[in-house]
């Protein structure tokens, strides 16, 4: 039988997994009666662990939110990924945490076992990260959360919205999720004033006080949000497109070339129509060399020259 402190670590452990624990199962777990989980319980509160209880054949124990954060208990997987975590929010990009994480990484890493100490200096010894060739707009982290919540109570929020030009309006929106791409944060939300779904940059958003009202969730633009964002993003900066239908199944295509590049729709078994962009139309005739299947251009006549200069460059390469 484990020791009252050692049992007391047990417990709390096994009740901050997110699930109710009946008396009887934790009295199995700890090979103890359910009396003493009882009082053990009364231990844990004496704390300042929130530990609710619920009465009846369904009933049991769970780990609620209190008014203090109590220690928490991770296991050594979990330990590792919050260091690593704290690290990586140090140099990231949202501003006004970096102090923070930094402190919270100073707890951790004192308390963090030899072992688990020596995997996590591993990690950022021998991890070089690749700058980018450009930094990324700082995300207020105020606004992120002030944002986040908006998303998960379904409130409306008002703010205003620079631009990339420069202009600023005036905006009311239902917000759904919130999208990292990179070192970018985007909103995802359904302008009111436009009717339509729109996509922010949260760089450029400053929120009005006060919010707007509870709204019923509409069902969401497209399943996979990420993509959503990344394509309306990169669609959004084109200079040149071009349509053309690709004799090769839709799903084939949609595996060699990127939803930033281009969006693809079912022509029929065989086949697809794929509309795509860039900034130039060099870059979309390479695109199309990837894509390794017969296509024929409908509309782009700038497209159609690039594509001939490729062929003569490659076949005197060949040749």
């Amino acid at each position: 039988m484990l020791e009252t402190s050692a049992r007391l670590l047990r417990l709390l452990s096994l009740l901050q997994t997110p699930r109710e624990w009946s008396g009887p199962e934790l009295a199995d777990r700890l090979d103890v009666s359910t009396r003493t989980i009882r009082n053990d319980v009364e231990r844990l509160r004496s704390l300042g662990y929130p530990v609710h209880a619920t009465r009846g054949a369904v009933g049991g124990y769970r780990l609620g939110a209190g008014a203090n954060l109590p220690p928490l208990l991770l296991d050594d997987e979990e330990a590792v990924a919050v260091a690593v975590g704290l690290r990586t929010a140090a140099s990231g990009s949202i501003a006004g945490i970096e102090e923070t994480s930094l402190r919270a990484l100073a707890k951790v890493e004192q308390v963090l076992p030899v072992r688990l100490r020596r995997r996590v200096n591993a990690l950022q010894s021998y991890t070089v990260a690749v700058p980018s060739a450009r930094r990324g707009p700082q995300v207020d982290a105020s606004v992120l959360t002030t944002l986040a919540a908006a998303c998960r109570d379904a409130e409306r929020v008002r703010f205003d919205y620079r631009a990339h030009d420069g202009s600023a309006t005036r905006r009311d929106v239902e917000p759904y999720r919130l999208v990292n791409w990179g070192r970018k944060w985007y909103l995802v939300g359904y302008d009111t004033l436009r009717g339509d779904w729109r996509t922010f940059r949260v760089d450029r958003i400053e929120p009005r006080t006060p919010g707007g009202p509870r709204f019923a969730p509409r069902p969401l633009p497209a399943d996979d949000l990420a993509a959503y964002v990344s394509r309306g993003v990169s669609t959004a900066a084109w200079h040149y497109r071009a349509r053309l239908i690709v004799r090769a199944p839709a799903d084939v295509i949609a595996q060699r070339l990127p939803a930033s590049a281009g969006s693809i729709e079912v022509a029929d078994e065989h086949s697809c129509a794929v509309t795509i962009g860039a900034d130039n139309p060099e870059t979309m005739a390479l695109w199309l060399g990837l894509l390794d299947a017969d296509f024929t251009v409908v509309d782009a006549p700038e497209l159609s020259v690039a594509l001939r200069a490729l062929a003569e460059r490659l076949n005197r390469a060949a040749g």
